[in-house]
């Protein structure tokens, strides 16, 4: 009788725990990334790993499960337990699948609760360096000249990059072809060719071919400029406001996650992302560090789901 009654006791006291956040986490922490190791979004996880392993006391492992445009990682994480020991770092993709799917196995708002935001990545609008254009203003006058004379490269259809061309062309008025290939290297490799003509991509891979003099930089489609191209203008600067484009990270867990867990996740985020080489590190990859409370994150996906539905629909693209 008397361990029946302790046990009833436990049961009942575990909410107050919970509540308290006192034994959170007590094994370690899985944090999914939607995409193959090596590529970007994977490097950023693993560039916060061991600092937020040691806050929190727990390692943090990373599980890869590319696929359907980090769907597939996502779907699963939806349908995780909300305990706080399973996560999945979210990239701009996520609020594209919204308008590009015609069915989800999870609503990208309703079915996460945001733990961080890690940063953002502007992209990069780069050039075959004898394409005779040596800025936005000069791309969209021969864009206008020549209809059929500029063809732009993207990782694939929905990508990041796909989606910045998209919205070149609606905001400016002009044509451009859209090619996709099966992820970066291929459009980088037929940029360099002059197979295409313009890529709107990460500032992480474009950083490397413009140093190396094999492309021309002709805009950092941020609001700012970047302190890795400082001599790179701006769309505003160019006298193109409103095509600003950037990827972006963060993490989340599923919806149901309690408080306490949530807090000393982001927290731990946080500490991590304050960290000199931390930081160092994500700078390095073109990442511009923003951290900040989860309604911070939750906040941005939503705007930037609003931001890009129109996009989307008027350019009638579905995930592939």
């Amino acid at each position: 009788m008397l361990s029946l009654i302790a046990a009833t006791l436990t049961l009942q006291l575990q909410p107050c725990a919970w509540a308290q956040g006192a034994a959170y986490p007590t094994k370690p922490i899985r944090l999914f990334v939607g995409a193959p190791a090596g590529g970007p979004t994977d490097v950023i996880a693993r560039s916060l790993i061991q600092q937020m392993g040691d806050s929190l006391g727990q390692p943090v492992i990373i599980e890869n499960r590319g696929g359907a445009a980090g769907t597939l990682a996502a779907g699963i994480v939806a349908k995780s337990p909300a305990d706080g020991y399973t996560l999945i770092v979210t990239p701009s993709a996520h609020a594209y699948a919204a308008s590009m799917y015609e069915k989800l196995p999870f609503d990208p708002v309703k079915d996460f609760r945001p733990v961080g935001q890690i940063g953002m990545m502007p992209l990069v609008a780069i050039a075959n360096k004898a394409f005779p254009a040596a800025s936005l203003r000069d791309l969209v006058e021969r864009a206008k000249a020549q209809p059929t004379a500029v063809n732009y490269g993207s990782s694939g259809t929905g990508s990041a990059h796909h989606l910045a061309g998209e919205l070149f062309k609606l905001r400016t008025g002009i044509q451009m072809t859209h090619v996709p290939y099966k992820g970066s290297a291929g459009s980088i490799t037929d940029l360099i060719a002059g197979q295409i003509q313009v890529i709107f991509e990460p500032l992480v891979s474009a950083l490397p071919q413009i140093q190396a003099g094999r492309v021309k930089a002709l805009a950092v489609m941020g609001e700012r400029r970047s302190p890795a191209l400082p001599d790179v203008p701006t769309p505003a600067e160019a006298g193109l406001p409103g095509v600003e484009a950037s990827a972006w990270y963060g993490i989340m867990a599923p919806a149901g996650t309690p408080d306490a867990a949530v807090a000393k996740l982001n927290a731990a985020l946080n500490k991590a992302l304050a960290d000199t080489s931390t930081r160092a590190s994500l700078q390095s990859q073109g990442v511009d560090v923003t951290p900040g409370p989860p309604q911070m994150f939750m906040d941005l996906i939503s705007s930037e789901i609003a931001r890009w539905r129109p996009i989307i629909q008027a350019a009638g693209i579905r995930a592939e």
